[in-house]
């Protein structure tokens, strides 16, 4: 997961190491807060990088790349 966004061209620089919020050796279950340290508040920087589809679209790219 660190590596994912760490080397996104589009997130890398503002992505921050994710805690564990959460871990289950039951279900290999672990839940990560993901932090990212942003800039001050430009004309859709929020609504377009930050969107929680964009982030989560990073991570299915990555996943898709390695198959």
């Amino acid at each position: 997961l660190i590596d994912v966004y760490s080397s996104s061209p589009a997130l890398g620089r503002y992505f921050r190491s994710p805690p564990v919020v959460y871990f289950s050796n039951e279900s290999s279950t672990v839940f990560y807060q993901l932090e990212f340290s942003v800039p001050p508040s430009t004309e859709g920087f929020m609504e377009n990088t930050m969107n929680p589809d964009f982030i989560r679209n990073v991570l299915l790219q990555s996943i898709y790349d390695e198959d």
